[in-house]
């Protein structure tokens, strides 16, 4: 089994201590079940760690997987330039995700950065589980405006490419849940908002993947997700599994729907 355990997590990083400067208080409940993740990966001790983020580069009909051997990032751009990190990428099971993407013909691929520093959607769950594990390389893969079906599997083609290579892999969901769950958050209230991320947390904390094929994409629109996407991969990850879904935790303080849950392959 090569795919030992998958996580849902959001990326603020106000929970960032150095760019929260006291802020990531009001959202504890998060900062506890993200220390919980990252020593659960640390007790893994995965080879490698697959991370989705919807915000490493994103294309319409491609996706896109960083290339080389690696790659550095900072929050300078929030204020905490001193919250630094080198990552190593693991380019061989990049490699072989790509050869399986292109014999399935399915879009994915490395061409097409324009920006090599890490972002904060792959760099907030780093920011936890650098504290504990500081082995296992990363991959790091963007989400695309292709369908739902398209994304899970690229999911599927990851657990492959890990089977093929024998690679033990921990798969990191990056995505924040809705961003209009009250007046005062970034983008207003809006009534999808409360049903995204009580439908969301319902489904993931029962490991029901095939009902994320559920969710319209203009329901999911006028809620203001950030992560679907990078769920439905982390599914496809999981595809053919049979898994123990656990709710960590889920808060709305900030007008951000912030969502925690693991899934545990079965033996």
């Amino acid at each position: 089994m090569s795919v030992i355990a998958a996580f849902m997590v959001p990326h603020p990083p106000l929970i960032v201590p150095n760019v929260g400067r006291g802020g990531e208080a009001q959202i504890k409940k998060t900062t506890d079940a993200y220390e919980r993740v990252a020593k659960e990966i640390a007790d893994l001790k995965p080879d490698t760690i697959v991370i989705s983020s919807p915000h490493s580069e994103m294309y319409y009909d491609y996706f896109h997987i960083s290339p080389g051997e690696g790659a550095k990032g900072s929050f300078a751009r929030f204020r905490a330039p001193e919250v630094k990190f080198d990552e190593k990428y693991d380019f061989e099971l990049v490699e072989e995700i790509c050869e399986l993407s292109r014999k399935e013909k399915l879009p994915a691929g490395t061409k097409g950065e324009l920006d090599k520093d890490l972002d904060h959607g792959t760099m907030v769950p780093l920011y936890f589980i650098r504290k504990y594990y500081l082995d296992g390389r990363i991959v790091r893969i963007g989400l695309s405006g292709l369908p739902y079906e398209m994304h899970y599997k690229l999911g599927k083609l990851v657990q492959r490419a890990a089977d093929n290579l024998g690679r033990k892999i921990v798969y990191v969901a990056s995505g924040d849940l809705s961003h209009k769950l009250q007046e005062y958050g970034p983008y207003g209230f809006a009534k999808e908002g409360p049903e995204y991320d009580a439908r969301i947390m319902d489904v993931c904390s029962r490991g029901a993947f095939k009902e994320l094929f559920e969710f319209d994409e203009g329901f999911c629109d006028r809620a203001a997700e950030c992560g679907h996407r990078s769920f439905v991969i982390m599914a496809g990850a999981l595809d053919g599994m049979e898994v123990t879904a656990t709710q960590y935790s889920h808060e709305d303080v900030t007008g951000v729907g912030y969502g925690i849950c693991s899934f545990y392959p079965r033996q």
